[in-house]
């Protein structure tokens, strides 16, 4: 399978926030998007940005342990993708996101940017740095990257 062209949405799902990011339709750039606020309105939220983008794929952090198991944080995050999941016809894949958030956490400091300033933009800036690891994936390997979450079901 070659890489397959077409917008792509990252998201990074926290308990507070859901940092969105979108890649060009080439895969050559992933850039933040949005800050949605986790709650209730989320996955209708999600839903607009989908309808909005027309991605033909959803890429969902999955922030398993540092040993790769999974955690309380794990099972929230596939609850909430498979609500997602279930309201879309667009794919939604899991994959894995350790460090993420720290990496991109470290770059801003590297950048000048203050840990209080950072935590307006992290969250869209982590899910840009989980789209582009997918991104990457599917062009080294030539398939889409992670697990697809079948709605109602394990992935």
């Amino acid at each position: 399978m070659s890489f397959r062209r077409g917008v792509r949405l990252g998201l990074d799902w926290g308990d507070a926030r859901i940092g969105v990011a979108r890649c060009d339709p080439d895969g050559v750039l992933a850039t933040p998007y949005a800050t949605v606020k986790a709650g209730e309105t989320e996955v209708a939220d999600l839903l607009a940005i989908l309808v909005e983008l027309e991605p033909i794929e959803v890429v969902v952090g999955l922030p398993t342990t540092l040993a790769g198991t999974e955690g309380p944080a794990t099972r929230k995050v596939r609850e909430r993708a498979g609500r997602l999941a279930t309201a879309t016809a667009v794919p939604v894949r899991l994959v894995d996101e350790r460090f993420t958030t720290v990496e991109v956490s470290r770059r801003m400091r590297e950048s000048g940017r203050k840990t209080r300033d950072q935590r307006s933009v992290i969250d869209a800036a982590a899910a840009a740095a989980i789209l582009e690891h997918a991104l990457g994936v599917e062009r080294s390997r030539g398939e889409p990257p992670g697990a697809l979450l079948l709605p109602d079901g394990p992935a």
